[in-house]
C-alpha cells in the first residue's frame, strides 16, 4: 500500500436506543460488534465499532447511539447512504430476511450494472446491498452464511447542492477519478484498493439542507497507512486551504478531521494500531474498553451507560 488514500476506512452514523442498535447490527445485518467503547467527548454515550472478524479497515460502521435523540432529515451537505457489499445472488436471501424481520426495504434495482436493495435501519439510516465481485473475507455468524454475508463496504453516496468543489477534494487531493455518471449520480472511484473505493456524489440543487441527528451519518472516513502518510495529507488539505484539525489519537487509529466545501465531515484514519491494541483478536466487542483518561472512573460511567442484553 503506497503512501495513498486507499478508499474508505469508516463510517460513523448516529443512533437512538443502543439495545435496538446493537440488535440490528448483529442479529439482522449479521456484523460483529468489534469495539464496545465510549465517545470520547461524551462518556456517557456508547461508541459501537461493528465490522468482520478483525475490524478491517473499509469494513467499519461505528455509531454513537444517544437515547432518546430527535431524528435527523436527509438532504444535501451530508453521506446519505452507505452501500455493503454482498455475493452475487444474494439478494433474494436478504428479501426475504427482510419481510421475515420487518425491516423497510425497496425492491431490487440497477445501478451502474449493479443490482442492488436499499433498506433502513431501525433509525431510518439508509443502507444498500450491491451484489458484487469482492474477495473479502465475510464475518460469519448465526444464520447469515458466507455465500451471502456482507463483505465490507461497496460505496457511499454524498447527496450535495452542488457536487464540483467537493468533486475537486475527491480528485485533487485524495486521487479518486470519475468513474461513471447517469443523471445527477456521478461515481468517483480510486483504484489504490480494490475495494471500499467508492464515492457516489449526487447533486439535487432543489432539495433542502440535511439534519445530522438519529438515523444520519455523522461523518466519513478516509484510509491511510500510517501516521507519516497521515500528516502528510495533513499538509496538502492545509494547502488548499482547509482548515484541518491536529492529529487525534482514537486508540485504534490517528485521525484528521475537516469540513469539505459541501458540508459532509470527512476524516482522514491511519491503519494503525488497530482494534487489537487493548484486547486480544478473539476477545473485540465482549468487554467495555475505556480511553485511559477514563479509566479511573470505569465504575461511574458504567453506571451511567445503558444496560446491554448482548447474545
Amino acid at each position: 500500500m503506497k503512501d495513498v488514500i486507499s478508499g474508505l476506512h469508516h463510517i460513523t452514523a448516529i443512533a437512538g436506543s443502543a439495545q435496538r442498535n446493537l440488535d440490528f447490527y448483529t442479529k439482522v445485518l449479521g456484523l460483529k460488534l468489534i469495539k464496545k467503547t465510549v465517545n470520547f467527548d461524551d462518556p456517557g454515550t456508547y461508541h459501537f465499532y461493528f465490522g468482520d472478524q478483525v475490524g478491517t479497515p473499509g469494513s467499519i460502521l461505528t455509531f454513537f447511539p444517544w437515547e432518546g435523540i430527535t431524528p435527523g432529515r436527509r438532504g444535501t451537505g451530508m453521506a446519505t447512504e452507505i452501500g455493503y457489499a454482498v455475493p452475487k445472488g444474494s439478494l433474494d436471501f436478504w428479501v426475504k430476511r427482510f419481510d421475515k424481520l420487518n425491516v423497510t426495504y425497496n425492491k431490487p434495482s440497477e445501478r451502474f450494472g449493479e443490482k442492488y436493495l436499499t433498506f433502513l435501519d431501525p433509525d431510518g439510516l439508509k443502507l444498500e446491498l450491491y451484489e458484487t465481485t469482492d474477495s473479502r473475507t465475510p464475518y460469519v455468524s448465526g444464520d447469515v452464511a458466507a455465500d451471502i454475508a456482507t463483505r465490507g463496504f461497496h460505496n457511499v453516496t454524498l447527496t450535495l447542492s452542488s457536487i464540483k468543489d467537493t468533486a475537486a477534494v475527491l480528485t485533487d487531493i485524495f486521487g479518486f477519478k470519475l468513474d461513471a455518471e447517469n443523471v445527477n449520480r456521478f461515481r468517483f472511484k480510486t483504484d489504490a484498493v480494490e475495494n471500499a473505493n467508492i464515492v457516489d456524489l449526487v447533486e439535487a440543487a432543489g432539495e433542502g439542507r440535511g439534519h445530522v441527528a438519529g438515523g444520519t451519518v455523522h461523518h466519513v472516513a478516509f484510509r491511510v497507512k500510517d501516521e507519516e502518510t497521515l500528516m502528510k495529507y495533513r499538509d496538502i488539505v492545509v494547502g488548499k486551504g482547509f482548515n484541518i484539525t491536529p492529529k487525534i489519537d482514537r486508540k485504534y487509529f490517528y485521525s484528521l478531521y475537516f469540513r469539505e466545501p459541501g458540508g459532509v465531515l470527512f476524516e482522514i484514519a491511519t491503519d494503525n494500531p488497530g482494534f487489537a491494541v487493548d484486547e486480544d483478536v478473539n476477545e473485540l466487542g465482549k468487554n467495555l474498553k475505556l480511553p485511559a483518561q477514563y479509566e479511573s472512573k470505569r465504575s461511574q460511567i458504567e453506571k451511567v451507560l445503558p444496560k446491554l442484553v448482548e447474545a
